[in-house]
């Protein structure tokens, strides 16, 4: 089973490549809104439900694990709900209309800085400091998710505040600044009511 920074990894390529069909498509002259809607409509549901399931499953992992997790996660919370914004602004407009693409756009450019910072910090993090065991765990919990949710039918695809989730995250797993309260990694409690 790939472990958990390897899935995320492949969602963040394959949202590249989505984002790159639509620029494919932009290039022509008036691409049809079916087509558009044909790349689009997975993408921004993907785009919602990957946040989600980093919020329910790695985020929280990472503020045991990682070195400077709270930052971090402060950070992420902050860019999913850019990219949130703008994934439900587009929903609001008519596919192919100039604010349409200007959702787009925005749900786009606060993605690519989130994958980035991701890529670099949070992942590389996770990475130096939890054990493979726990990764490939988080992996397994990760593509569940994934696999139980094509869409966001019955996921809260509302913002969250940063601070709110941090605090209310630590709280839920025993975690203090310095560590786990009871050296659990509280793997039991990411899992979600299927």
């Amino acid at each position: 089973m790939p472990d958990i920074t390897e899935l995320i990894l492949n969602d963040h390529t394959w949202f590249r490549q989505q984002f790159a069909r639509l620029d494919d498509l932009q290039a022509q002259d008036a691409p049809p809104p079916d087509a558009l809607s044909e790349v689009w409509d997975p993408l921004a549901a993907r785009l919602d439900v990957h946040a989600i399931a980093e919020e329910e499953i790695f985020y929280p992992q990472l503020l045991i694990k990682g070195a400077d997790p709270e930052d971090e996660t402060l950070d992420a919370i902050g860019d999913h709900n850019e990219i949130r914004d703008g994934v439900h602004a587009a929903a609001r407009h008519a596919v192919g209309t100039e604010p349409w693409w200007s959702a787009v756009g925005e749900a786009r450019k606060a993605n690519d800085e989130h994958m980035a910072e991701e890529e670099r910090e949070g992942l590389s993090d996770f990475r130096r400091h939890a054990a493979m065991e726990l990764r490939e765990s988080l992996g397994a919990q990760f593509a569940d998710f994934l696999d139980r949710h094509p869409g966001t039918a019955g996921l809260d695809t509302s913002d969250k505040d940063p601070q709110a989730y941090v605090e209310q995250t630590e709280a839920r797993l025993g975690v203090h600044r310095g560590g786990s309260g009871d050296g659990s990694l509280g793997i039991g409690s990411l899992k979600t009511n299927g």
